[in-house]
């Protein structure tokens, strides 16, 4: 859990509850919005404690509406008896300027939505910020791990000669 501010891009999060690391080795990520969740109280209470899993989460758009779905919320442990189910689909609040340029962007070939980071804002609203994404092949993951080690070495040499 991150407490305090933390800068992704334009966004400023407050409480940091998990991120989507695996999506930018699996994803070229072409660019960022954000959206905010249509949630049910004990799904707030549980983020809060930092319970979720953004891993296998993507996002579909429904009748000119976004939905969340793959997105794994434990269940809060203080719950009443009426829990709603972890992975549920959710709805995302986005401008409707915003739900149609993603429409058009995700039609072209190749394109997907992947939650990359959920976190709440310093209004105390819980965001997420999706990503237009590209698949990787397998020769461009190979490819930026190489770049990733190569540097790596760089840093460590350039740390050596200070």
């Amino acid at each position: 859990m991150f407490y305090g501010y933390e800068s992704a891009g334009e966004h400023v999060a407050v409480k940091v509850v998990c991120t989507n690391k695996k999506a930018y080795h699996d994803y070229t990520i072409e660019s960022e919005v954000e959206a905010g969740m249509q949630l049910l109280g004990s799904e707030v209470k549980s983020l809060r404690a930092g319970k979720a899993n953004l891993r296998d989460g993507y996002a579909r758009i429904k009748n000119e509406e976004i939905f969340l779905l793959h997105v794994h919320i434990s269940p809060y442990s203080h719950a009443t008896y009426d829990a709603p189910d972890p992975v549920r689909e959710r709805k995302l609040l986005l401008n409707k300027r915003e739900i149609l340029k993603l429409i058009g962007k995700t039609q072209e070939r190749g394109y997907s939505l992947i939650p990359l980071k959920m976190y709440f804002n310093e209004r105390g609203k819980a965001k997420v910020v999706l990503g237009l994404a590209k698949g990787k092949k397998l020769y461009d993951k190979r490819e930026s791990l190489k770049k990733k080690d190569t540097d790596r070495e760089i840093d460590r040499a350039m740390l050596k000669y200070r």
